[in-house]
């Protein structure tokens, strides 16, 4: 397929067999087919023949389901040819358009030394034109392809009758430079620098789209290559390590603090922290013991483990979520360029232009040389030079000034899905807050030092390395401002908390079990302290020594200080924020009141695979959905959203199922993105708009031919220029973050620090 009216004609074929519902994916260069029990796969992949185009089935999931059998043909990259023919015919173009366009470089035999030149880039660069356009008539089509070959070909084929037959091959002959309008018989002109250039601009263009869509399935192959590779089971009462590919349901493995889990299963022994953020959406590590069910992928952040095996292969959950992305992936609507959307009926009114303009000149005077130059002229002066830098030099200035501001556009298909936006949905973890664990409070015991309290309970923690214990010691150094003294004969409660003796005292550190063994109860506003911190999510621990309660602390993730303005800015663009996440309502709303998005569009407990149909279902009322987000569990939301954002801070997975990239973690910058995106879409429409009005306004004069070959050439490279320098007014975008800074309680040096940046940029 080479343009996006060739997903549309497979799809309508497919469609067309009884009982058959088909999506055609242009980007992903795959089709979703659903079909009665009276057709085989293959009679569906002939029918896509029968249109032109080929098809295969996909390879079988292999055993361990991490997707493709390994003994596939490996993928073919496409782009690699695309790049060889670019290249060369880069390098024979430039030459040929100077001595065409500079009278001065015209030497004595220069337009055969053009002929030498242009020949290779007409016939080999831009072969896949000439193949596609064929292709296209076989099956009674025309595309953009069509008029590119055409022109192309009209242009080089005069050139050589002008050449060979004409005056155009005497030495000495020259191309002046004339503003002038008048009739002639074409024979001392040729147009090879229009073949040329045209197919080298194209063939650009071409390599910067396939270069897009090589990437479209990297967010599948990012997913499952996040499992584990090897797995340690027990067999025999000896560990054995084994790929993963050979774990059965039923078999005991290990898993040691650090590592990732390899499946599905349930804990038969050992107690310890699991981070399952990426998977679950919940931001603080989940305390799991014996009976307990964890998830393949997630991180054991504590001890040491046995899991059995409940689900492998393409069971498991991560593989779920496999095949949720690539569903959303090839439901997402069709995107068709608009060059493409225009050609399709602007190619057969030039054709049938040109056809009636021979037929006219041989009506009205009996002149082949003049009526096939008329006819000649039409097809050259329409031919998209224009059109072929219309998209990807706004592209190219658009993403290069994103690059410089954090904003990475993936392809020019994402840029049509910013302008229908009215809702933007976001996920909570990781992107409107942190996602990492943060001391939120100390509050010490009655009459007692909160310094003190962080301090003691600090230095304990230290020794310990869970994320929450961490997180207690780090903001204690920060607290405190100094470092936090040794700790002796300390000691890991499993699922309770710490002990240990700091400056003479026994200091006790965890749940409120634990000091209950040392006979310590909490007074009721230290419980109630706690309490509180529960209910809205947070993880609250108790901290004790020498026989007595000295406070409670408590851990959160903490909100990003820059969501509140981001959330004003959605809101300037005329976009509804929508806080997602899989975390508890109390948490959300919290969170939703301190950035400022209502409890009316706060949806919580939403687990991965809802939160793709909670995308869908809104979707589904009418709305035009954007969704942020960093984590795998948002993966499948990011790519079922008309417009999908990741945070670059995020994983991997998130970042290759979304259309757009924020290399910073600051949730401002994705209203930047959808105000780039919005006004290089613009552009393009502009410089569309510009490369058409130059086609109809000059078409008429080619018609009449009256059009000079030096005034055509003119007036194509004044289209040329206008488009690109209508596309270098991109770098001029400013970011509403720039030069200005009204985060709460950002420091002196940050806001000189980001007036710096602003000003760099």
């Amino acid at each position: 397929m080479t343009c996006a009216s060739c997903a549309a004609r497979i799809e309508k074929r497919l469609n067309k067999l009884e009982g058959v519902t088909a999506t055609v994916n242009y980007a992903t260069e795959k089709a979703k087919v659903h079909y009665p029990g009276s057709y085989v796969p293959g009679d569906l992949v002939a029918e896509v023949e029968k249109v032109g185009y080929t098809a295969q089935l996909p390879a079988p999931p292999r055993e361990d389901g991490a997707g493709a059998d390994a003994s596939a043909p490996a993928e073919v990259d496409h782009t690699r040819s695309l790049r060889d023919r670019l290249l060369i015919s880069g390098a024979l173009s430039i030459p040929v358009i100077i001595m065409a366009m500079v009278p001065a470089a015209q030497f004595d035999y220069w337009q055969w030394a053009s002929l030498t030149l242009a020949a290779p880039v007409v016939v080999y660069g831009a072969w896949p034109f000439h193949k596609a356009a064929w292709t296209n008539l076989r099956h009674g089509a025309a595309t953009m392809d069509t008029l590119i070959s055409l022109g192309t070909l009209a242009a080089f084929f005069w050139s050589l009758y002008a050449l060979f037959f004409g005056t155009a091959g005497t030495p000495g002959m020259t191309h002046p430079f004339e503003l002038t309008i008048s009739r002639s018989d074409g024979a001392g002109n040729i147009y090879l620098e229009a073949a040329a250039g045209v197919t080298t601009f194209i063939l650009a263009g071409r390599y910067f789209e396939a270069r897009s869509k090589r990437r479209a399935g990297a967010a599948l192959k990012a997913l499952l290559e996040m499992g584990a590779k090897d797995v340690v089971v027990l067999r025999g009462g000896r560990e054995e390590r084994i790929p993963i590919s050979q774990l059965a349901v039923g078999d005991v493995f290990v898993v040691r603090p650090g590592e990732k889990i390899a499946t599905d299963g349930v804990i038969t022994d050992g107690t310890s922290a699991i981070d399952a953020s990426m998977l679950t959406g919940e931001s603080v590590p989940v305390e799991i013991a014996p009976g307990d069910e964890v998830i393949g992928a997630t991180v054991n952040a504590g001890g040491r483990l046995l899991v059995r095996a409940t689900r492998v292969g393409s069971d498991t959950q991560l593989a779920q979520m496999a095949r949720l992305v690539e569903d959303a992936q090839n439901g997402k609507a069709q995107v068709q360029r608009l060059a493409d959307q225009i050609s399709g009926f602007f190619v057969p009114i030039v054709i049938a232009l040109a056809l009636g303009t021979l037929g006219f000149w041989l009506g009205a005077n009996g002149n082949w040389a003049e009526a096939f130059t008329a006819a000649v002229a039409v097809l050259i002066v329409a031919c998209p030079c224009a059109l072929g830098l219309a998209t990807p030099t706004a592209l190219m200035v658009g993403t290069g000034r994103g690059a410089q501001l954090g904003i990475l556009i993936k392809g020019p298909q994402v840029l049509e899905s910013t302008r229908r936006i009215d809702t933007i949905v976001l996920d909570k973890t990781g992107t409107v807050t942190t996602g990492k664990m943060g001391l939120a409070l100390a509050a010490p015991a009655a009459g007692g030092d909160r310094l003190e309290l962080l301090r003691l309970a600090g230095a304990v923690e230290a020794a310990s390395e869970h994320p929450i214990a961490q997180a207690i010691a780090t903001g204690a150094v920060q607290e405190t401002g100094e470092d936090l003294p040794d700790v002796a004969d300390f000691a890991n409660i499993e699922g309770l908390g710490v002990q240990g003796v700091v400056e003479g005292h026994a200091i006790i550190v965890g749940r409120p079990r634990l000091l209950s063994e040392w006979a310590i109860t909490l007074p009721e506003y230290l419980e109630r302290a706690m309490t509180d911190a529960e209910r809205e999510s947070r993880t609250a621990v108790a901290v004790a020594w020498d026989g007595e309660a000295r406070g409670v602390l408590v851990v959160s993730d903490t909100t990003k200080p820059t969501s509140a303005t981001a959330i004003r800015q959605f809101r300037d663009l005329g976009l509804r924020p929508i806080l997602l996440t899989g975390d508890n309502a109390t948490a959300a709303a919290t969170v939703a009141a301190q950035v400022g998005i209502s409890a009316d569009d706060v949806i919580a407990e939403v687990m991965p695979a809802d939160k793709a149909d909670t995308v869908r279902r809104l979707q589904s009322e009418g709305q035009k959905v954007a969704m942020v987000g960093d984590g795998v569990n948002d993966a499948a939301a990011l790519a079922q959203a008309d417009l999908g954002l990741a945070m670059g801070t995020g994983t991997d997975v998130a970042i290759e199922a979304s259309d757009l990239t924020l290399v910073r973690g600051d949730l401002r910058v994705a209203a930047d993105a959808i105000r780039l995106a919005r006004r290089t879409l613009s552009t393009i429409k502009g410089n569309l708009f510009w490369a058409f009005a130059y086609n109809v306004a000059a078409i008429p004069l080619a018609a009449a031919g009256m059009l000079n070959p030096m005034l055509a050439g003119a007036a194509m490279a004044f289209s040329s220029v206008f488009v690109v320098a209508n596309s270098l007014r991109l770098r001029g975008f400013r970011a509403l973050a720039e030069n200005r800074d009204d985060t709460p309680g950002a420091s002196s040096a940050a806001r000189e620090r980001r007036a710096t940046t602003g000003a760099a940029a």
